[in-house]
This record gives C-alpha cells, sequence and structure tokens, in this order.
C-alpha cells in the first residue's frame, strides 16, 4: 500500500517513488519534465504518471524535489539560504485533486557570488544520511554542473557552470554544428580536456580550431564532437581547482557523463569517487520526509 510519493521533477523527466514505511513499491517515469510544461500542466502531468500509485479514495502525502518549485514551475517555492543545511522545510502546493497533498522542497541560493540550485541540494541530503562526516567537494556533472563544498552536515558553498548547456548550443546551433553533430572519439576527447586543463584561457580560440581542423584535415565529426567536450570539460575542471586542493572529491550522476568528469579530474591528478544520483535523491526525499515528517504526513 503506498503511504506516500517521493517524486524528483527536473528539466526533461519526472521520476517518481511509491513509498511504503520506507520502502518502494512502486517506481514511474515520465518525459513530462519542467521544460515542456506550463504551470497548470503539472499536476495533469503528475496524475498521468502516478496514476497506478494514488488510492481509489484518500488522501496520499506527496513529497516532490527540483524544478517543480521553480518561478515556471508548478508552484514558486522559497530558496533556503548557503551557508545552511542541504534541506529545509516544503512547501505545500495547491492541488486541485483531492487526493493529492502535495509539498515541495526549496531549492538552495547563494548569495555571493550569486547561484541557485534546485533538487540537487536533495541528492546532498542524501548523501549526508548516508555520510554524516563528509567533508569535501561534490561534482554533480550535468547540463547546469554544480561544485559544491559540503562540511559537517551544511553547504558552505557552490558554484554552477554552464558546460553541458554550452556543449549541446555548440554541437547544434553554432558553426561548430557541421562538424560536430555526432559521433565520438576517445583519444581525441583526451587531447582536448589536456588541452583545456593547461590553457583554459585559449578555450575559445581553440573551439574555432575545431571548425578550422574539419574544413582544413577533414577531421571527422566523432573526433570533432569529442574535441568539443574535451575542451569544455578540462577547462571547467581548470576554473574549479580552487575549490578542491587537499579535498577530495565525490561525482554523483549520470553514469556516462560522471565518467567523463572522472576522467578529466584523474587527469588534474585527483582521486574523485563516483555515487549514483538517482539512489541518493531518493535517500534524500526520505531524509527530508523523515525530518519534516509533521509537515509532510
Amino acid at each position: 500500500m503506498t503511504r506516500w510519493i517521493a517524486a524528483d521533477w527536473g528539466t526533461s523527466r519526472l521520476r517518481l517513488w511509491a513509498m511504503a514505511d520506507g520502502v518502494v513499491v512502486d517506481s514511474a517515469v515520465s518525459e513530462d519534465g519542467m521544460g515542456g510544461l506550463a504551470p497548470d500542466g503539472f499536476e495533469p502531468a503528475f496524475l498521468s504518471a502516478a496514476q497506478r500509485m494514488l488510492p481509489f479514495a484518500g488522501r496520499v502525502p506527496v513529497l516532490i524535489c527540483g524544478m517543480a518549485g521553480a518561478r515556471t514551475g508548478w508552484h514558486e517555492v522559497a530558496y533556503g539560504p548557503v551557508p545552511g543545511p542541504p534541506l529545509h522545510p516544503p512547501e505545500r502546493v495547491p492541488a486541485g485533486d483531492p487526493r493529492l497533498e502535495v509539498r515541495i522542497l526549496p531549492g538552495l541560493a547563494q548569495s555571493d557570488p550569486p547561484d541557485v540550485m534546485r533538487g540537487e541540494e536533495t541528492q546532498i541530503a542524501g548523501l549526508v544520511a548516508s555520510d554524516p562526516g563528509f567533508d569535501g567537494v561534490l561534482c554533480l556533472p550535468g547540463t547546469h554542473t554544480k561544485w559544491v563544498r559540503v562540511a559537517g552536515g551544511r553547504v558552505l558553498a557552490f558554484r554552477t557552470v554552464m558546460t553541458g548547456e554550452l556543449f549541446a548550443l555548440l554541437a547544434t546551433r553554432s558553426t561548430l554544428s557541421a562538424f560536430a553533430a555526432e559521433g565520438w572519439d576517445d583519444p581525441a576527447f583526451d587531447a582536448a580536456m589536456r588541452q583545456g586543463l593547461d590553457r583554459p584561457g585559449g578555450l575559445t580560440g581553440d573551439l574555432f580550431a575545431i571548425r578550422a581542423g574539419g574544413l582544413l584535415r577533414g577531421d571527422p565529426p566523432g573526433a570533432a564532437r569529442a574535441r568539443l567536450s574535451g575542451l569544455l570539460i578540462g577547462a571547467e575542471v581548470a576554473a574549479m581547482r580552487d575549490l578542491w586542493p587537499g579535498q577530495p572529491v565525490t561525482l554523483l550522476g549520470d553514469a556516462g557523463l560522471a565518467a567523463l568528469y572522472h576522467r578529466a579530474l584523474t587527469m588534474a591528478g585527483l582521486a574523485a569517487g563516483t555515487t549514483d544520483g538517482t539512489a541518493l535523491t531518493l535517500a534524500g526525499l526520505i531524509a527530508a520526509r523523515a525530518q519534516f515528517a509533521r509537515d509532510t504526513a
């Protein structure tokens, strides 16, 4: 029997877990991410994805993290401050269906330099729940990669880097798109990543050289695409060096993308660990449910 529903609403998809006494009894994934929904589309999208989890009568608590709380989401929820704990009390959201008791967890905001996150704070909470003594840096690769300094169960500072979005734009909508649209080449990625690490200041010129290489040498699309990714990730890791000297780094997130960042960190001389981000999201939602039991019951 479903006691409550945990949900992670990202830009591109919605993940749901039906929970009973801390155990997952059902799960679902929907492609109705925040990026394709208007505010009035969130409740119908949720009902469609969760239909087999909902009771025929009565109310079921729903606890959501991620972009459902954004300004263009289901209901805007204020940010919790950084420095501070990763979890803050969830906010109740009006729902038309009488079976839903919906609450959304706040994201985190940093005033100087200004930065925000939604969803990643729940993964951080999941890590802290499993390792309360963690003292180091978390890297959460994605469209907007987060680098987060965590100690004593608190988020001390973080930075967001738009590497994933830049890669997508350059590969599909820039002068490089004719050369880097598809394929892959591991040696080209590693060489470009070393170049990005060693001289991040040369990034914009090195990017144009991808086009020139395609025109003059006939570099194949796979090599061009891999070079684009390697230059961007290498430059990003180089720019984040001041965050992690002397600190362990743990990668959270998609296994494929995390593997590329792991290669970059290894090349930079750092042994990084890797943890499944989806599992930590669920662990963070369970921790939030327990921490704010009176608010989410």
